[in-house]
């Protein structure tokens, strides 16, 4: 029997006061349809955020990579919604990781960090923003 080809994006949103909390988990090579899927939710999750005041923590662990049409959608999505972050930490090891977060940076206004554990990515997010060195103002 063959493996199933398992891939996909799964979501968390949590509001607390003005700050979103944004909670993302890719798993194995994402796809445009996982796009179409996701798109819409992190879509309406997003609308009513007019500052930068999402915190994002993008779990990588898994993340085979994309499709070249999702790797499209993905920087489509990363532009209609990148001034709504103020910090995004990705969870991850591969070596390839540290260039795209790299890239994500040119299009997203948070700051990008990138960790080995979830533990160290969630104490990162929930620091002040004075503590992270980060632009207050």
């Amino acid at each position: 029997m063959q493996e199933a080809d398992r891939h996909g994006l799964s979501i968390g949103i949590q509001r607390t006061n003005d700050t979103v909390f944004l909670y993302l988990k890719a798993t194995g090579k994402l796809t445009h349809r996982d796009y179409e899927i996701i798109v819409p939710m992190i879509d309406r999750a997003l609308e009513a955020v007019t500052e930068p005041k999402v915190k994002a923590l993008f779990d990588a662990r898994e993340l085979e990579g994309w499709e070249l049409r999702a790797a499209w959608d993905d920087f489509k999505l990363g532009l209609k919604h990148g001034n709504q972050f103020s910090r995004a930490a990705i969870v991850g090891n591969q070596h390839w990781l540290r260039a795209a977060s790299a890239v994500a940076g040119w299009f997203v206004s948070a700051e990008i960090e990138l960790f080995d554990s979830p533990e160290q990515a969630v104490s990162w997010l929930e620091k002040p923003v004075s503590e992270t060195g980060a632009d207050p103002g």
